[in-house]
């Protein structure tokens, strides 16, 4: 049996339970100082104070320790939108919009989507492989221990199985665990654009059935936008995705309303995720049927827009927050999530126990993961960050720094300052 003891923490800071949190218990944070963590065989076993575990454990003698230096542990966080396998960069665009160009006017020259579609469909495998090893060492070093990830840079067989493929690779090369999603319904790629009826027809009968039947993905996701895919056309994938066994979740109401809130509502979606421009008919929607709200202030942040998702009304209304980074080269092109954190706080309004509510058990939930991990508990996974803080408020209250020393994956630290320590499935 492989145990490690983590101990000289200053604090532990976790939600608890199952499942997702909403309105008043959103921030329903657990705190407990002096503490320790017990890991054995890749699951947490004990937590509690060091005096509690000389009582009940005893010096634990052999036993691999792991000095907190009077740190503060968190639940490894769960970043639950990426669309990490890309090729390209947009650079370019981003300085465009910093002279005054909006997304939507770049997008409709050419650029946009698009233009990471024409990258990523000539990238060789091992090109495009590189690429996504390469983020997700970064989103290791920021604390991230679980992460969904979309293709939609394909936008044809062969080019979306390309990143779904990609994924499955790299999950077996690096210490995050990873939940592919098949977003083929992410834009119309140019070969479709007089006949879009025809490529929604092909996301339908012959994208969805085949990553399905491969079994690339588990989850069906859609850009359901004024402009992009609408209401009709996405419930059309999303139902196609479902009786292939792919749970749905939406890109909804980011720039405009456009139903995408009812529609993760009526479908009983995994998440509805951005909803900067969500009615309240949208939120009632999502409350109703119990759908996490996912949000993504980093978007917001990064086109320099004035308006972010309405985080207060949807937990007034009773829905479950998570946030996410939604990294991507052309709206969000960040890796990490204390970032996203900080501006969940700065900008949303959250409460900093909120946004690690949000960033771990809620997140957690959204991908059908909360019984494993999401939260520090007897039982549950040992995926532990370890922030360079005295307590939690450090996480927005230092921000701009990335906080995290140290991050512990099943048991095993595989990140240290730096440097990764374990590749994923090293003795």
């Amino acid at each position: 049996m492989t145990a490690l003891l983590i101990e000289n923490l200053a604090e532990i800071a976790t939600a608890r339970g199952n499942a997702a949190l909403a309105g008043g218990r959103q921030g329903e944070v657990t705190k407990l100082r002096d503490a320790e963590i017990l890991c054995r065989d890749g699951s947490i076993v004990w937590l509690g104070t060091r005096q509690e575990r000389l009582a009940t454990l005893g010096d634990l003698a052999g036993v691999e320790r792991l000095d907190g230096r009077q740190g503060t542990a968190i639940p490894g966080f769960v970043d639950a939108h990426t669309h990490l396998p890309w090729a390209g960069s947009r650079e370019m665009e981003f300085a465009q919009r910093l002279a005054g160009r909006s997304y939507q006017e770049i997008a409709a020259a050419g650029g946009g989507i698009l233009s990471t579609v024409r990258s990523t469909r000539s990238a060789e495998p091992e090109q495009l492989l590189a690429a996504t090893l390469s983020r997700l060492e970064w989103m290791l070093s920021c604390g991230t221990t679980t992460a969904e990830a979309k293709s939609g840079y394909g936008l044809s067989l062969p080019d979306e199985t390309k990143q779904l493929e990609t994924l499955a690779r790299a999950a077996q090369l690096q210490p995050i665990d990873l939940v592919p999603t098949l977003l083929a319904a992410h834009e119309v790629p140019p070969e479709h654009r007089s006949d879009r009826a025809r490529y929604v027809d092909l996301v339908c009968r012959e994208i969805i059935p085949e990553v399905a039947a491969r079994s690339l993905a588990s989850f069906c996701d859609v850009f359901c936008e004024r402009g992009v895919f609408s209401a009709e056309e996405s419930r059309r994938v999303l139902e196609a995705g479902r009786e292939h066994g792919l749970r749905p979740r939406l890109h909804a109401d980011e720039f405009a309303d456009s139903g995408g809130a009812e529609l993760a509502a009526e479908l009983g979606a995994a998440s509805a995720d951005h909803l900067m421009a969500v009615s309240d008919r949208g939120i009632d929607a999502l409350a109703a049927a119990g759908v996490t709200a996912i949000l993504l202030p980093g978007t917001s942040f990064f086109l320099a827009k004035r308006v972010y998702a309405p985080a207060r009304r949807l937990i007034r209304a009773g829905v479950p927050v998570a946030l996410a980074s939604d990294c991507n080269p052309g709206s969000s092109y960040t890796e990490s999530l204390p970032t996203i954190a900080q501006l969940g706080v700065f900008e949303l309004g959250l409460s900093i126990e909120e946004a690690l509510v949000a960033l771990t058990l809620n997140a957690a939930a959204t991908l059908g993961l909360a019984a494993g991990i999401g939260t520090l508990e007897p039982g549950k996974r040992a995926d532990v960050v370890l922030l360079d803080a005295p307590n939690l408020l450090h996480l927005a209250y230092h921000y701009g720094v990335n906080p995290v020393r140290s991050v512990v994956k099943a048991g095993r630290e595989v990140y240290r300052a730096g440097n990764v320590l374990l590749a994923h499935g090293s003795q």
